[in-house]
């Protein structure tokens, strides 16, 4: 059996003894939208709260390794240190720098 007829003659059935009221119609279409409107709104305020607190929505994420290892941090600090190096030389008169647009 066809589960689209099955559903078919039953709303047939349903549609059929009943007698139209657009007033009832509307009413059964508005509650409905409150009804999901609440739930969407209520929804929203528990994923806000649970985010807000530092939790996370869903199954939490494994901890995951560093990124960074330590030889790169190394290799970074090096080359600010020889930076600020270089501008020190300049602050103190070791080199001199003139402005090209005197």
């Amino acid at each position: 059996m066809n589960i689209f007829s099955t559903i078919g003659s039953f709303l047939k059935r349903f549609r059929r003894g009943m007698l139209q009221d657009p007033v009832r119609d509307w009413l059964v279409l508005l509650t409905f939208s409150a009804i999901v409107l609440a739930g969407i709104i209520v929804w929203n305020i528990w994923a806000f709260d649970t985010v807000a607190n530092g939790g996370a929505i869903g199954a939490p994420a494994a901890g995951a390794p560093p990124v960074f290892d330590r030889a790169s941090l190394d290799t970074i600090h090096t080359v600010f240190t020889d930076r600020a190096a270089e501008e020190a030389k300049y602050v103190t008169g070791v080199y001199k720098f003139t402005d090209p647009s005197l």
